[in-house]
């Protein structure tokens, strides 16, 4: 299967108001892509596209919510309708609820699973009609860390990534038993610097955060361009998602232990927030376009993904990675 460069695609960035969406529409006009970029937010994508067009890309804006197929299928429309084609669509619009699962109502649960994974759905099934068409391409769906392993907090957030990446598994196969050349790769962050947790819902009293460390935003948009050229089933973006999911397939009751020690103090700041307080969960947050959220001050590099771009020297990291997690597993047997 072979994939255009990336300065000769015609690219679909939706959820491109802000954060992972954002910053990848910009390096994917940066490298030369033509690109559709959409939101909810009609000012915050007017602001994307000039700036695209300040330094020269070429960019287009659909405003759609993607609780709605139609809304969705008009981005994929218009995409073509513009530029005559699509090559690669990327689906990062997401929301966020922080509670416990005794707090959230079946409506706001239901909410998430509607933007979360249902939108992912109807992105897939509003591009492919046009990847078939142009006989390959990809799908690029940025998932998350808790599509492999979920976080107290945020267990409708976590289901949602469990069934995106449930879904994208079996269209993978049809696709491949169908024999069409279409890439279809899940992008599985860990905590990245956004406005994610500026802007979620929270009934935690205080403002959430994620449980650090953190990682740049660009390092997921990076991992988005390298499938976008790349054939690639999965990537797991940043050291810890990949450590987190080896230490989940080798002890999941290591992970509940450490979670339970750490993992819900850690998600609560000490600035107190209402749930009444602005969020983006039902519309979004006026005039909030930043890439970057405010814990720059844990924010991280990762070795692993730039590893993760050198096969070669890959599976001498695949290899220390299990060998720490074995080491983290005998330790807690030994001391539990």
């Amino acid at each position: 299967m072979q994939l255009k460069p990336i300065n000769q695609q015609v690219v679909s960035v939706v959820g491109a108001s802000s954060g992972i969406g954002r910053i990848t529409a910009l390096e994917f006009a940066k490298r030369g892509a033509k690109v559709v970029v959409s939101a909810r937010s009609e000012s915050k994508l007017k602001s994307l596209v000039e700036e695209i067009r300040s330094f020269g890309g070429e960019a287009t804006f659909c405003v759609a919510d993607v609780e709605v197929f139609e809304q969705v299928k008009a981005i994929a429309d218009k995409t073509v309708e513009v530029y005559g084609r699509l090559d690669t669509w990327v689906h990062v619009a997401a929301i966020g609820i922080f509670a416990t699962v005794d707090n959230t109502t079946p409506e706001e649960f239901k909410h998430v699973i509607d933007v979360n994974l249902m939108g992912q759905v109807y992105g897939a099934m509003a591009a492919l009609p046009h990847l078939k068409r142009e006989g390959r391409g990809a799908l690029i769906h940025v998932s998350s860390m808790e599509g492999r392993r979920s976080l107290p907090y945020q267990s409708a957030y976590s289901a949602a990534k469990h069934g995106v990446e449930g879904f994208i598994e079996a269209m993978r196969v049809e696709l491949q038993y169908q024999k069409w050349p279409i890439s279809v790769t899940s992008v599985k962050p860990a905590v990245i610097n956004t406005p994610f947790w500026n802007n979620g819902l929270t009934k935690l009293g205080v403002k959430p955060t994620g449980i650090p460390p953190y990682y740049e935003p660009k390092l997921v948009a990076d991992a988005i361009l390298y499938a976008a050229e790349h054939p690639t089933r999965d990537y797991l973006v940043g050291d810890v998602a990949k450590i987190l999911d080896v230490v989940q397939r080798l002890s999941p009751s290591l992970v509940d232990s450490l979670l339970v020690l750490v993992g819900l103090d850690l998600q609560r700041t000490s600035e107190a927030k209402s749930e009444d307080a602005p969020n983006n969960f039902y519309q979004p947050v006026a005039e909030d376009d930043r890439v970057n959220g405010d814990y720059g001050n844990l924010v991280v590099p990762s070795v692993s993904d730039w590893l993760e771009k050198n096969p070669l020297l890959q599976w001498g990291a695949i290899a220390g990675t299990l060998a720490l997690a074995f080491l983290a597993v005998q330790v807690f047997k030994k001391e539990g």
